[in-house]
C-alpha cells in the first residue's frame, strides 16, 4: 500500500502539473495530498488479478482519488460536517475559504472522468464503462445520495434504524469502494460479480470500523476529528449494535470478503489482506 499511495501519488502529481500554480490548481494538490489511497490501491490490485500494465491502471487509481478527495473537500463545509481537519491538516476551506472549497473540489470531480477519459487509460469502450459507472457510483444513485441521506438523517428528529443507516453507508461510502474493485475488471473484460461481492463486504466493513474508531481510536492518529457522532446524537453501528456487536458484524463481513476471493486463488491475497487491514485499521 505505500508503494502503491507513492506511485498515485506521482502519476497524480505529473497529471495536475498542467494546471499551473493558481489558488485552485494548489488547492487540488492539497486535497488529494497524504490518506490512505485505500481506493486506488483497490484499482490497483484488481487490475493486477487480470494482468492489466500498472500504468494503465492508475488512471482508475487516479480517478477515483479526485472523486473521493473532492467529496471530503464538500463534506468538510460549514454546510454540510463542518470539519476543520482532514488528514491531519486543516481543511481546504479553513486553509482558503468556502468558494475556494466549493471550486476545488469541482475542479477535482470533473479531473477525475478527464482521466478516466485519456487514451492511455483503456480502450473507447473501458473508458465509457468506467465513466458511466463512476458516475453512477458518486452521483444521485450512489455517494450523492448517501449524502444527502445522511443530512436528512440529521433533521428526521429520530435515529436512523439499522436498515436505514446500512443503506445510507452503502451509498455515501460503500459505492466508491465498490467501483475500484470493479474497475479492475472492466479493464480486465472479466465478470465484475466476484469483485463487487468483495468490495460490498469491505466498503459496509470500512463504515463499522470507522464508526468503531469514533469510539477507541486516537484523533491524532486518525487525523480527523472523533466522536462528533456520539456528540451530535447520530447513530452509528455502534450505537445500534453496542461495540462488541459491531466488532463482530465487521469481522463475519471480513469472512465474507475473503470468501468472495476464492475464484482468484492466491492471486487475491494482498486484497485478504486489504480486507484484514480495513477491519483492524487504527485509522
Amino acid at each position: 500500500m505505500t508503494d502503491a499511495q507513492a506511485q498515485i501519488g506521482d502519476f497524480l502529481s505529473r497529471q495536475m502539473a498542467q494546471f499551473g500554480d493558481d489558488t485552485i490548481a494548489a488547492g487540488m494538490r492539497y486535497a488529494t495530498q497524504g490518506g490512505k489511497r485505500l481506493r486506488g490501491f483497490l484499482a490497483l490490485e484488481s487490475a493486477a488479478l487480470f494482468d492489466v500494465p500498472r500504468d494503465r491502471a492508475l488512471y482508475a487509481a487516479g480517478a477515483v482519488e479526485c472523486l473521493h478527495a473532492y467529496s471530503l473537500v464538500h463534506d468538510d463545509l460549514p454546510c454540510m460536517d463542518d470539519d476543520d481537519l482532514r488528514r491531519g491538516q486543516p481543511t481546504v476551506h479553513v486553509k482558503w475559504d468556502e468558494a475556494t472549497a466549493v471550486l476545488v473540489g469541482d475542479a477535482l470531480q470533473t479531473f477525475a472522468f478527464e482521466l478516466l477519459s485519456c487514451e492511455d487509460a483503456g480502450t473507447a469502450e473501458e473508458g465509457l464503462a468506467l465513466v458511466a459507472s463512476l458516475a453512477k457510483a458518486s452521483g444521485a444513485q450512489g455517494m450523492v445520495l448517501g449524502q444527502a441521506q445522511d443530512i436528512a438523517a440529521e433533521t428526521a428528529g429520530r435515529p436512523l434504524t439499522l436498515d436505514e443507516i446500512t443503506d445510507l453507508q452503502a451509498n455515501k461510502t460503500g459505492r466508491l469502494i465498490e467501483w475500484p474493485a470493479q474497475a479492475g475488471a472492466i479493464l480486465g473484460g472479466a465478470d465484475p460479480a466476484p469483485l463487487r461481492a468483495y468490495a460490498k463486504a469491505i466498503g459496509l466493513a470500512f463504515q463499522i470500523a470507522d464508526d468503531i474508531l469514533d469510539v477507541e481510536g486516537d484523533a491524532a492518529t486518525a487525523g480527523k476529528a472523533l466522536r462528533k457522532d456520539a456528540d451530535a446524537g447520530k447513530a452509528t453501528f455502534v450505537s445500534l449494535l453496542g461495540l462488541p456487536a459491531a466488532k463482530s458484524r465487521a469481522a463475519n463481513l471480513l469472512a465474507e470478503a475473503t470468501e468472495a476471493l476464492q475464484p482468484y486463488g492466491d492471486r487475491a491475497q494482498t486484497l485478504r489482506d486489504l480486507a484484514h487491514y480495513i477491519v483492524h485499521r487504527d485509522k
